[in-house]
C-alpha cells in the first residue's frame, strides 16, 4: 500500500498480551523431512517457555476482573465494546487495523475480550477518578492542537508495475468496465486487491505524497491516469472526502475526559488487580505453576535484644 512510514498510535497494554495456547489432543504438529514433531512436544515447549507463565497469570487476572465484575454488579454492553473499539480504529484507518491484529496474531474477539476486562476496570476505579471542568479546560488549552481532525479521504486503487498496463487499465475503466473486476484481478497490492480496491479511510498526509496530493485535489469519482510512485502506478478513484475540521473545547471535552481518566487510573490499576490477587483463593494443580501465587510467607520475626557485656579487652596476650 502506498502509505508514508509513520508510526502508529499503539493499542493498550492488555490487548498487546502475548497469548500461548497449548493444542489439545494427540498426534503430530508438523512433520520435518518426514519426521514428526508431537503435539505432546510442542506442549511440553510451551509450558516450558515463559510466556507460559504470563499467559497464566493474564488469565487469572482476568478471571479475578470478570468475577469482580459479577460480585459488584458492574455491567458492559456489546455497545460500550464496539465504541471504545472504534475509538482505537480511528489510529488505524483503512487496512492498518487488520495488519496490525495479524501482526500480533490477534483476533476481534481477543481485542472485546481485553476491551470488555478494561471497561471493568474503568468502571471499578470511577470511584476514585475526579476530573473537573477547570481540569478540563487546563488541558485542552496546552493540547489542543492533538484534538483538531484532520481532513479525510475514502479511495480505491489498481496498482500495477508497469506504465504500459496501468494505461491499458485506465482504458478498461473509461470504457465502462468494473473497477472492483480489475483490481482483483490485476492489481499487485495485497492489502486491497482482494477488496475490489477498497483503501478504506485515510487522512491527508497519511499516503505518499504523489498519491496523497491526487486523493486530496481530484474530482469525487473520477478514474486517475497512472500516477507513479516508489510502488509503482496506480490509477485512483477517491469516493468522498471530509475537510479538515478545527477543534474547540466543546467538540474536544469527551476526548480530554478520557485521556484525563487514562492518566489519573493509571497508577490505581496495578494496586487495585494486586488486591484481587492476594484476596482470592486460588489453587494452582501443575506443579511447574504451583508457587506463581502462593502468599509469600512473613518475614521471620526479629531476635530478642540482649544487652551488650562490657567489650573484651583488645590488648594482645602473650
Amino acid at each position: 500500500m502506498p502509505r508514508s512510514r509513520r508510526t502508529s498510535i499503539g493499542l493498550s497494554a492488555p490487548l498487546l498480551a502475548f497469548a500461548v495456547t497449548a493444542c489439545s489432543g494427540g498426534g503430530t504438529v508438523a512433520t520435518v523431512n518426514g519426521e514428526p514433531i508431537t503435539r505432546a512436544e510442542y506442549n511440553a515447549r510451551l509450558e516450558a517457555s515463559p510466556a507460559s507463565r504470563s499467559t497464566l497469570q493474564q488469565l487469572v487476572q482476568q478471571t479475578l476482573v470478570e468475577q469482580y465484575a459479577k460480585t459488584n454488579n458492574i455491567t458492559v454492553t456489546d455497545e460500550e465494546v464496539t465504541a471504545r473499539e472504534n475509538e482505537i480504529k480511528l489510529n488505524f484507518p483503512g487496512a492498518a487495523w487488520t495488519q496490525m491484529l495479524a501482526s500480533r496474531g490477534l483476533s476481534e474477539s481477543d481485542v472485546h475480550s481485553a476491551l470488555r476486562d478494561q471497561i471493568i476496570l474503568d468502571k471499578a476505579l470511577s470511584k476514585d477518578v475526579k476530573i473537573t471542568p477547570a481540569q478540563i479546560k487546563d488541558y485542552y488549552e496546552k493540547n489542543h492542537a492533538q484534538f483538531d481532525k484532520p481532513a479525510n479521504a475514502t479511495a480505491r486503487q489498481i496498482l500495477v508495475s508497469n506504465l504500459a498496463l496501468a494505461n491499458q487499465i485506465e482504458g478498461y475503466l473509461k470504457a465502462g468496465q468494473n473497477f472492483g473486476d480489475l483490481a482483483k484481478k490485476y492489481s499487485i497490492d495485497p492489502v486491497s486487491k482482494d477488496k475490489g480496491g477498497d483503501l478504506g479511510t485515510f487522512r491527508q498526509g497519511q499516503m505518499v505524497p504523489a498519491f496523497d496530493k491526487y486523493a486530496f485535489s481530484a474530482p469525487i469519482g473520477q478514474i486517475s491516469p497512472p500516477i507513479k510512485t516508489p510502488f509503482g502506478y496506480h490509477i485512483i478513484q477517491v469516493e468522498s472526502r471530509t475537510p479538515a475540521l478545527k477543534a474547540t473545547l466543546a467538540s474536544a471535552t469527551p476526548q480530554v475526559i478520557e485521556q484525563l481518566r487514562q492518566q489519573q487510573e493509571a497508577p490505581l490499576a496495578a494496586p487495585f488487580q494486586q488486591s484481587l490477587l492476594q484476596k482470592a483463593d486460588i489453587k494452582v494443580n501443575d506443579p511447574q505453576y504451583s508457587m506463581m501465587f502462593a502468599t509469600p510467607a512473613p518475614p521471620p520475626s526479629a531476635p530478642p535484644t540482649v544487652e551488650p557485656s562490657a567489650a573484651p579487652s583488645t590488648a594482645a596476650t602473650k
